[in-house]
């Protein structure tokens, strides 16, 4: 694809060089600096003097001034001019002779003493600008001879010119390029490679010289460019290898150049520009007549036989720009990064930046997203740019202004998508998932604020699932520019959010509120009445949990006392007291049960107004469900199996309190019972509930629960009494014939208890508190066990009573064990009681190791 690399500017017209002699024509040409010499077909030299015209429109010209003309005496044509600018000389091959001409006025220099300035028998030569001789006023030449094989390296001074080496080469050479110690050769049928200081060679590819003229340039450091067959321009360097793709210029090249990052190229009827990074071809021109073409210090120059043309390049940033007009993104940034070493390190950064934005932009205009997104990260685009094309999304206090000169060509995404609703549906969406993506990095840097704000705004327009993770996490939303926004997509929940946010927890409360009340629509949170319990539960201002606790509680009291229940401890937060806790609940009977249980029942707390008011609460419970008819027998079920637990279960509560408040009802007697226990008053529990309720499993449970936490013997007497109440047959105040044929069951009910609860009694009162009249039979389970019991306590005293005398005596021996002395006795030892000698090694050793007679020591106890 096609750009405008160059123009074809004009340097000296034909009037200028040769007047009216139609005969005249350009053969060579050399330029240095502002100098341009021009050697032409009738051994002239001429000097001209060339100015650059820069137009007020920027538009680049040339002035030409001819200075002197010289003729050589030759006449032949000039075939060649190289300047030497240090030494002030032009070096000129004429007729076969290179010899030097003085830059100022033209006129031949002599030859000096013992030297030569002339050398003979020279087709071609080239200057070497990489010289390896470090003397700044002598020049390196390569020479081509036109008698022999061979390449010549001669040293040129300001009056004579030396020969430093001759190689011999396989074919006649044609062409020559010189860098460093290396040589570029054209000979008959190939190139080659030739390093003159080690003779080393490498062929490089075939080419007929005789079809087409030869092309050997260096265009850098150990690197050339050589014409080769199939129209192709390649690269090599001084390996013999080539780094570089070809371009593929046209069969008939005569001359080529390189202006990085492009390869310039003439033929008979054109000028070619490839790319030397994608090797495309650029740009096309058309040149008549042309036949020379040459670079000199970045400056290309053209020239047909009757005048002399510049090449100037177009500045990079509006080839650059150009290719960005016409969307072509990669070969921008192709040609960017290529002339990255054209151009200072500080301003290559800041152009490169701006290319890799303004093609995120084009592809973010051709809906290429992820492309858009990469050249924006890797250009660190501000945001806000992006964010800007939409309209509404930047805050209004942002003080964001768009780049100048812009970086793209759009007012605004609805100039963008040209009333394509899907195309502005997508670009929103690329805008919500690049904006989550760098709103945590330095890419959002400064501008938080905005960036936030925007993503809020867009999740909200597009019921985005992440608007509440934004708004429950860390944020910049600004609340001015948000608050209508979620208002007028009904986001009021996630508004509250935003308001918790910013501490205001009370604007929060009244809009959920209103949500839960009907009065707004937001569909956002079916549970948004749980959320407000729970968000008051964790609310540090307790002025607002008293505010609005209330509401909370008239909508569902079971739920709403969860605000005081789950309200977590925290260090450093002030807690509710639970005294005030209790007086506020006071107008919420459930409520304020719940409260009580989890105070007492989870919490654990003891003390003992919480226990009775709780113990209280149940009372009037079951007390009002006895007074409903018909009565709820499930629900007073619960609510009995309730008082009773906290009856059993709790040791705070005022026992006597209770047991007045039901002291005249006859229907809570398992309850009265359980008081009456708590008050040590066993007798009169058993009384009722053996008497009154005639329930013998509830006694029996009644001695387990009043003894559970007491020793064996005080179980042993609840239950010997249990077994005397039953064994009274009669209650008091009642007689033998009202008490018809209860005694019968207290008798069974005596047998099972005696039976299932063998092991507590003690058999030997048991059986002086029985009547004479009963059958051993009925007893004799309880017998048995009696037996088996008190056998087995036997025999476990006799097993403890061994295993103590058994660990006396290991005791004992390991005590001898850890004295470790051997106790010695001998004929001259005596006895420390009788003070006679030992006769045999039986001996008794008293504390301290000193050993006496067995008979004395059996003496001294028998005493």
């Amino acid at each position: 694809m096609s750009v405008k690399a160059f123009e074809l500017v004009p340097a000296v017209e034909r009037d200028l060089l040769m007047g009216d002699k139609a005969r005249i024509n350009i053969e060579c040409i050399e330029c240095c600096g502002k100098h341009l010499y021009v050697g032409t077909n009738d051994c002239f030299i001429h000097h001209f003097l060339l100015d650059e015209v820069t137009s007020s429109k920027g538009k680049l010209s040339y002035s030409a001034q001819k200075l002197l003309h010289k003729y050589l005496g030759l006449k032949k044509p000039v075939a060649e001019l190289r300047a030497a600018s240090a030494l002030e000389r032009l070096i000129v091959l004429c007729d076969g002779i290179v010899f030097l001409v003085d830059m100022v006025t033209l006129e031949t220099v002599p030859s000096a003493a013992g030297g030569g300035a002339k050398i003979r028998g020279v087709t071609a030569f080239c200057i070497n600008e990489n010289p390896v001789n470090g003397d700044p006023f002598c020049v390196e030449m390569g020479v081509l001879s036109s008698k022999r094989r061979t390449v010549q390296i001669y040293m040129v001074y300001e009056d004579r010119v030396q020969l430093v080496k001759e190689l011999t080469t396989p074919e006649q050479p044609c062409a020559v390029s010189l860098d460093g110690y290396f040589l570029c050769l054209a000979l008959a049928t190939q190139y080659m490679i030739l390093n003159y200081n080690t003779g080393a060679s490498q062929d490089l590819f075939p080419y007929n010289s005789e079809e087409r003229r030869p092309i050997v340039k260096r265009i850098g450091r150990e690197e050339f460019l050589l014409a080769a067959p199939g129209g192709l321009g390649m690269f090599a360097n001084a390996e013999g290898v080539s780094q570089r793709a070809p371009v593929n210029w046209s069969e008939s090249v005569i001359g080529a150049a390189v202006c990085f990052p492009y390869v310039v190229a003439l033929d008979e009827s054109f000028i070619t520009i490839h790319s030397m990074l994608d090797q495309q071809l650029k740009q096309t021109l058309s040149f008549r007549d042309g036949h020379i073409l040459q670079d000199f210090e970045g400056k290309v120059i053209l020239a047909s036989t009757k005048a002399v043309y510049v090449l100037v390049p177009l500045p990079l940033e509006r080839q650059i720009q150009d290719l960005l007009a016409s969307h072509r993104v990669e070969e921008a940034l192709i040609l960017t990064e290529g002339a990255q070493r054209n151009i200072p390190k500080d301003k290559f950064q800041i152009l490169h930046k701006r290319i890799l934005q303004q093609a995120g932009f084009i592809q973010f205009g051709q809906l290429q997203f992820l492309e858009a997104k990469e050249h924006f990260r890797k250009g660190q685009l501000d945001v806000r740019e992006l964010i800007s094309l939409y309209p509404l999304l930047l805050p209004a206090s942002s003080s964001f202004t768009r780049c100048h000169p812009p970086l793209h060509e759009f007012a605004d995404l609805n100039h963008l998508a040209q009333g394509d609703q899907e195309k502005v549906l997508r670009c929103k969406k690329f805008l919500i998932s690049y904006l989550g993506e760098v709103r945590s990095t330095e890419v959002a840097n400064g501008c938080r604020e905005d960036v936030d704000t925007a993503l809020l705004k867009l999740y909200a327009e597009q019921d985005h699932e992440s608007l509440l993770d934004l708004l429950a996490s860390d944020n910049a939303c600004l609340l001015a520019d948000s608050v209508p926004w979620l208002e007028k997509y009904h986001k009021y929940f996630a508004l509250g959010l935003l308001y918790h946010y910013n501490g205001q927890d009370s604007a929060a409360l009244q809009l959920w509120i209103r949500v839960v009340d009907g009065d707004l629509q937001d569909s956002t949170r079916s549970d948004l009445y749980e959320y407000i319990v729970d968000f008051l539960c964790s609310c540090f201002n307790l002025d607002l949990v008293w505010k609005y606790a209330d509401w909370a509680l008239r909508k569902d009291p079971t739920t709403g006392v969860h605000i005081f229940t789950r309200r977590p401890v925290c260090k450093g937060q002030t807690q509710l007291n639970p005294d005030d806790v209790i007086t506020y609940l006071g107008k919420h009977d459930q409520a304020l049960l719940l409260y009580l249980e989890h105070l007492v029942l989870e919490r654990r707390i003891q003390k003992e107004k919480f226990h009775t008011h709780l113990a209280v609460l149940y009372l009037e419970r079951v007390l009002l469900l006895l007074s409903q008819l018909p009565t709820d027998e499930e629900k007073l079920t619960r609510a009995r199996e309730r008082l009773q637990a906290l009856l059993r279960e709790s040791n705070l509560y005022r026992v006597q309190f209770l047991l007045g408040k039901m002291e005249n009802s006859e229907q809570l007697l398992l309850e009265r019972a359980t008081l009456h226990g708590k008050l040590e008053e066993h007798d009169k529990a058993l009384h009722i509930l053996v008497h009154k309720l005639r329930d013998f499993p509830s006694a029996e449970a009644f001695c387990i629960w009043a003894s559970s936490s007491r020793d064996s013997a005080y179980r042993q007497q609840l239950f010997h009494l249990l077994l005397g109440v039953y064994l009274d047959g009669n209650p008091p105040g009642k007689s033998q014939t009202a008490a018809g044929g209860g005694s019968g069951d207290l008798e069974m009910a005596a047998v099972d208890l005696l039976n299932r609860h063998g092991e507590v009694f003690d058999a030997v009162r048991v059986l002086r508190m029985l009547p004479e009249g009963w059958s051993l039979q009925l007893l004799r389970p309880f017998l048995g066990r009696a037996v088996r019991a008190s056998m087995h306590a036997c025999r476990t005293s006799q097993i403890a009573l061994g295993l103590a005398h058994s660990e006396n005596l290991q005791l004992l021996h390991d005590r001898l064990k850890e004295r470790k002395k051997p106790i010695f006795v001998s004929e001259k030892k005596g006895c420390h009681l009788c003070h006679n000698t030992f006769s045999e090694p039986s001996v008794v050793c008293l504390p301290g190791g000193v050993p006496v007679h067995t008979h004395c020591i059996a003496q001294r106890f028998s005493i």
